[in-house]
Parts: structure tokens; C-alpha cells; sequence
């Protein structure tokens, strides 16, 4: 009988720990699977397990390719299975592609007759995730907000970057979730880095990836009415809850999507930018709304300036602009009252309310 030894944290058991199990079963005939104790992961990793190491044991030994189980207590890093892999003495010892303690183990390996086997990667019959990936999906929130930016956009991309400037955005409700999206797609507000959020991922990584700034999943966690200072990273200047906002905003869909990476390479107005999110900033500060649609207003102008076509004319609205990058999605209107908001939602079908939303 060839037996096959494998070792590792397995400290959520997922399809591609079934998938090396089957294929490392298949290098022999018996298979025993070593997993690290809750005090060896505490040791070596400084974090605790996901469930108790009695009932991932019992988890494990479910497992049909899997014989035996044993949990491996040694406080050698790489190797905490050592005195079991002694006493076994199996004939292989398999392992993946990335081992990182491979000199570790092919010494141990020899001292038994053991031959140590790299598993090559083949493709995952599932989306590949990680231990640290489901976490972070469990403890992802159920809801989150998405955002309108008032001020100050592009100044929260790395590369355009103003020392001493500033963005001011609002998170906004009604709410989005994985499974209620009560808005379009592509919208310009900043509904990738909710996504990304929603599934557990970082959301700064996934931003940046795209070439674009900070700002979204910044003001989504940090929800409320925020000035940020413009830099390389999120910094916040302050925040508001922005109740005075309420009654006042509302969003109309201009029937084409929205595409910010590809605006990143337009001529931007930084000048006019920078100056609109002072103005904005001290809207805030004030909780005037007439000075923060004085900010609005002027990134307005600096959109048009960049090609964008004007938007249609509101009855009773202070001001408006594109959210995001613009170039289609939804557009921000601010109005000095709620009926004068009433008003205009009652005689344009693709205007709709929002309200600022800040977790407490």
C-alpha cells in the first residue's frame, strides 16, 4: 500500500483543498491529512481558527478521498507535523506548487524514504479562493451605500493629486446590496467600489486598478457628508452627517452609461476643479446649501468644458453636474427645499430622490 501524506492550515475548507486532496489521493492508495492545531495557527500565524479543531477533524475525515486525520501540534513553522509523519512513515510526501518550506520537508522526507511531489496546478474546477478571501467575504456587510460627489473630483487620483486641495462627496441611500441594486449600472456613483465591498474585496485595490481614485470606497465606508484631503491616499478633513442635505438631492439618469477610466485621459480643468471643492468645502463647514451649490456649479463648468454635453435645465434646482467622470450615468441635482425637490420630481420622470446616509 502507497501512502500519501499532505499537510496544511485547511483552516476553511473549500473546493480547491477537495480538489489537491483527490488529486494527491490519486499518487497512492491511502491519504492521511495533516492540519495545523488552533495552537500552532496562533504561534505562527498570531489568529485563531475558524471552528475548533475537533470539529474540523470531523469535517476532514468526512472527506471520501481522505483515510486519516491528524492535527498537527509541533511548533516547528512548516513542519508542525513532524512526530506523525515519523511515526506514519508514508511513502510520499505531496505538496503544491508554492510550498514554502520545501528544503524543510525534503529533509524531514529523508530521514523516512519519503518522495517528496510537487502537485502541478491545474485548472480549478471553481473560482479559486483562499482562506483569507472567505473571510473577508463573511464578514463583508449585507448593505452599502453608494455616493455623489460634489466637488473636487480627480483630485482624489493619485497622479492629479494637489497638496492643500480637497474632495467633498456624500454617501447616499436607498442602499445597494448583491441582490437589490435599486439603480442602474454604470452610473457614476461609484457602484464598482460598493461591488467590491459587498464581496469581501478591497475596494481601494479594485479602484486603483482601474486607473481611477479613492474617493468611492472611501466615503462608502466612511458613509456621511466628507471632505477629503486630496493626496496619494484617503485622509479625511472632516465629516458631517449631512442632515442638511435631506429633502435637497435627487439624481436623473441621462440614458447613456458612464465610463470613468476612459475619461482619465481627458484634459482636466485642475485649476477650476480645486477652486470648485474649496468653494463646497466651506458649504460644508457652513452647512449652507447655497455655497455648496456654488461649489457644484463651478466642477460643473469645468465638465463642460471638457466636452460634455450641458444638461437639461431644472425648475427650482441651485445647481447640477455629472457624477463621477461623467460622460453619461446619473446626473446630481440640488435643490433649496424639499418642495421645491417635490416639485421637480413631479414634472421629470427620470429625476428621482436620494438622501445622505451616515452610519452611526
Amino acid at each position: 500500500m502507497k501512502k500519501v501524506f499532505v499537510s496544511g492550515c485547511y483552516d476553511i475548507i473549500h473546493g480547491g483543498h477537495v480538489q489537491f486532496f483527490e488529486e494527491a489521493r490519486a499518487l497512492g492508495d491511502h491519504l492521511t491529512v495533516s492540519f495545523a492545531s488552533a495552537e500552532v495557527l496562533w504561534i505562527h500565524k498570531r489568529r485563531k481558527p475558524s471552528i475548533p479543531d475537533e470539529h474540523k477533524k470531523a469535517l476532514l475525515e468526512c472527506l471520501r478521498v481522505v483515510d486519516l486525520v491528524v492535527v498537527g501540534r509541533g511548533h516547528d513553522e512548516g513542519i508542525d507535523f513532524r512526530e506523525d509523519f515519523l511515526a506514519l512513515r508514508p511513502d510520499i510526501l505531496a505538496v503544491t506548487e508554492d510550498d514554502k518550506y520545501a528544503d524543510l520537508k525534503r529533509a524531514l522526507c529523508a530521514e523516512v524514504g519519503a518522495t517528496y511531489v510537487v502537485l502541478p496546478k491545474t485548472p480549478p474546477r471553481f473560482e479559486p479562493v483562499s482562506t483569507s478571501s472567505i473571510v473577508r467575504f463573511v464578514q463583508a456587510p449585507t448593505e452599502a451605500p453608494l455616493r455623489v460627489d460634489f466637488a473636487g473630483g480627480w483630485l482624489d487620483v493619485p497622479r492629479f493629486a494637489r497638496e492643500g486641495e480637497f474632495i467633498v462627496n456624500c454617501a447616499i441611500s436607498p442602499l445597494v446590496s448583491l441582490r437589490e441594486w435599486p439603480f442602474e449600472k454604470q452610473a457614476g456613483l461609484g457602484g464598482s467600489g460598493a461591488w467590491a465591498l459587498l464581496n469581501g474585496k478591497d475596494s481601494f485595490e479594485s479602484e486603483l486598478d482601474l486607473g481611477v481614485g479613492w474617493q468611492d470606497p472611501a466615503v462608502i465606508r466612511e458613509t456621511g457628508l466628507c471632505v477629503w484631503r486630496s493626496g496619494p491616499g484617503p485622509v479625511l478633513d472632516f465629516k458631517h452627517n449631512g442632515d442638511f442635505l435631506k429633502g435637497r438631492m435627487a439624481i436623473y439618469w441621462t440614458g447613456s452609461p458612464h465610463d470613468t477610466p476612459a475619461s482619465a485621459h481627458l484634459v482636466h480643468d485642475f485649476d477650476r476643479i480645486a477652486e470648485s471643492a474649496r468653494i463646497a468645502r466651506e458649504g460644508v463647514l457652513k452647512t449652507c446649501i447655497t455655497t455648496l451649490a456654488r461649489g457644484v456649479d463651478l466642477y460643473y463648468a469645468a465638465q463642460l468644458s471638457e466636452g460634455m454635453a450641458s444638461l437639461p435645465d431644472i425648475a427650482g434646482a441651485l445647481a447640477k453636474k455629472y457624477c463621477g467622470g461623467g460622460h453619461g450615468g446619473y446626473a446630481l441635482y440640488l435643490f433649496p427645499d424639499e418642495p421645491a425637490r417635490s416639485a421637480a420630481l413631479a414634472e421629470h420622470s427620470p429625476l428621482r430622490p436620494i438622501e445622505p446616509f451616515c452610519r452611526v
